[in-house]
């Protein structure tokens, strides 16, 4: 189902239009293939590239797209709808950028954005470890100060397009109590990475760890200045969890379209089962859910994009939205009966994809403490 939006302009509209046009071209026709077989969609993102659709958030001078974040989380929620994975793994790429523009010099940005905004430099961020994961402070991958720039030693996980991306950003401790921002490259001598995670889903796009030996970053790969990395991350992760929501949303509208679609279709006791009311009434459930989603994580975007404080906004919307799409994916199988607990169907894929939402960007319990904290305040 086409979901009527709410768009700023002209120019939004057409973008959606082209986005759609992408994602039904490019994405639906490819995802059962490469999501079935676990081979990753080479070539993929430097289509979306080509398109506009990797920097769209991100100034016009330097490449971006200059769009608000409401209508990029749009653009998000529409891949997210055709392919999950393709959609996080863009949603990190620009959750990578952010330190580069916000906390990079003028000289950083004019040398490392524009080829990031336009994907020929996919982006990934590197800031779990395998002992820290919601506990940020307690990274102990380690920059230590040499001549000309850091020696990084330590691991790494949970590295969405780990091993493919070209550069990442990396956060490691600068001292006892002092974490920094890198701008990594995705290889160097003394960096390794880890076989990819045999996960439950999104498995067209890889997930693995790293190791770092001693790999030396010069000291022009520095962002912000030393100890200003929790700020750096944190900041990030705000918009990156609306990122993670939009996705949620896409995939639960995915869900709920392929429920309708076969309730329109399947017979039992000489009626459509949409028209059974108690099965009625769940696929009704299911659509106030997914409306509700897609409310709050514009909500926040707004705010965003007015410039008022949305972080309590963004940790809403991620636990709102990606809570929904574990329901509404749950019920779609429900629907669907026997045949939604086969592959012969999206719908126990969209069931598996949508746990992991709950879990990275901050757990969802994470949401709940930073919600609370603010309340507190």
């Amino acid at each position: 189902m086409t979901v009527d939006r709410l768009l700023p302009d002209q120019d939004a509209r057409d973008l959606l239009d082209l986005t759609r046009d992408i994602a039904d071209k490019e994405l639906a026709r490819r995802v059962d293939e490469h999501e079935r077989a676990e081979t990753y969609p080479h070539g993929l993102f430097a289509t979306l590239g080509e398109a506009g659709l990797l920097g769209l958030p991100y100034p016009e001078e330097y490449g971006g797209g200059g769009q608000p974040y409401e209508v990029y989380l749009q653009v998000i929620e529409e891949l997210a709808a055709r392919w999950a994975s393709v959609a996080v793994a863009t949603s990190v790429h620009t959750l990578a950028c952010f330190p580069v523009l916000a906390y990079g010099t003028p000289e950083q940005r004019s040398r490392w954005l524009p080829d990031m905004l336009a994907g020929r430099l996919i982006g990934g961020y590197s800031l779990s470890e395998p002992q820290a994961g919601s506990d940020a402070a307690a990274l102990t991958c380690r920059a230590d100060r040499v001549e000309g720039g850091y020696r990084i030693t330590g691991n790494k996980a949970w590295i969405t397009h780990g091993g493919i991306a070209d550069f990442y950003a990396l956060f490691a401790r600068t001292g006892d109590r002092s974490i920094s921002c890198f701008l990594a490259p995705g290889a160097a001598d003394g960096l390794t990475f880890g076989r990819p995670e045999e996960k439950m889903g999104l498995h067209a796009v890889p997930t693995t760890g790293a190791h770092w030996d001693g790999a030396f970053l010069e000291d022009e790969r520095l962002l912000g200045e030393e100890g200003q990395g929790l700020q750096i991350a944190f900041s990030a992760l705000d918009s990156g969890r609306l990122g993670i929501a939009a996705c949620a949303t896409g995939l639960a509208q995915a869900a709920l379209d392929e429920a309708v679609s076969y309730a329109k279709e399947r017979q039992t006791f000489g009626r459509k089962i949409i028209d059974h009311q108690g099965l009625g009434f769940l696929l009704a459930d299911m659509a106030a859910g997914v409306d509700c989603a897609r409310a709050t994580y514009l909500d926040a975007a707004r705010r965003r994009d007015a410039g008022l404080p949305y972080s309590r906004q963004a940790s809403v919307a991620k636990l709102v939205a990606t809570d929904t799409a574990m329901k509404v994916t749950t019920d779609a199988v429900q629907v669907f009966g026997g045949y939604g607990y086969t592959r012969e169907f999206r719908v126990e894929r969209y069931m598996r994809e949508a746990k992991i939402m709950q879990i990275f960007e901050g757990t969802n319990q994470i949401q709940r403490l930073v919600i609370s904290r603010h309340l507190a305040k």
